[in-house]
């Protein structure tokens, strides 16, 4: 199974929208948002794309409320979880915080294959030792809204547990920040 990991969009509709169907034309089934989304209201253009959404709230709370009602619309693909969450995906178990020190002390404890973050606007892709004598697998994406940085995101396969930090494909529209065109047929 191949996942879609983002984080940070910061409102970015249309980023996170570039990410998330570029994820799911190389095969992905899922989007982990790691927090920041801001407004819940940007989550509404992954509804078309149709893949299941797990997402938890950050730093950059926005509306809570309306988050929650977001996830609980019949036609919301969108799974929210609150402040963390650990889901299994693919006999995998994965943790998402927003905070990478957070992310950091929960790999320690060797409890998660994969524990997720965000935040700090910079990706990485580490293997983290564990108190239980193994490594746990550490994803930050970045910044899917581009704020600071470059907007990338991770593309991973759960099961071949190949992971690889992609830069958000953007066309003319998005390099503008203008709504993209799309023709009338």
């Amino acid at each position: 199974m191949k996942i879609c990991l983002v984080s940070d969009s910061h409102d970015n509709r249309f980023l996170l929208a570039a990410a998330v169907k570029d994820a799911k034309a190389r095969g992905a089934e899922a989007v982990l948002h790691c927090g920041d989304v801001v407004a819940p209201t940007t989550l509404r253009i992954l509804n078309p794309i149709g893949l299941p959404v797990h997402v938890i709230h950050g730093n950059n709370t926005g509306d809570l409320y309306n988050m929650a009602q977001l996830s609980h619309s019949e036609e919301s693909v969108i799974h929210y979880h609150g402040q963390d969450a650990g889901i299994e995906l693919a006999n995998k178990r994965i943790f998402l915080v927003h905070y990478p020190h957070y992310a950091r002390a929960l790999a320690t404890t060797g409890e998660w294959d994969i524990v997720c973050c965000g935040h700090d606007h910079r990706a990485e892709i580490s293997h983290l030792d564990n108190i239980k004598g193994g490594k746990t697998l550490y994803l930050n994406p970045g910044t899917v809204g581009g704020v600071g940085a470059n907007p990338t995101y991770i593309l991973g396969d759960l099961k071949a547990g190949t992971f690889s930090i992609e830069d958000v494909p953007i066309d003319e529209d998005l390099a503008l920040n203008r709504r993209p065109v799309t023709p009338h047929t």
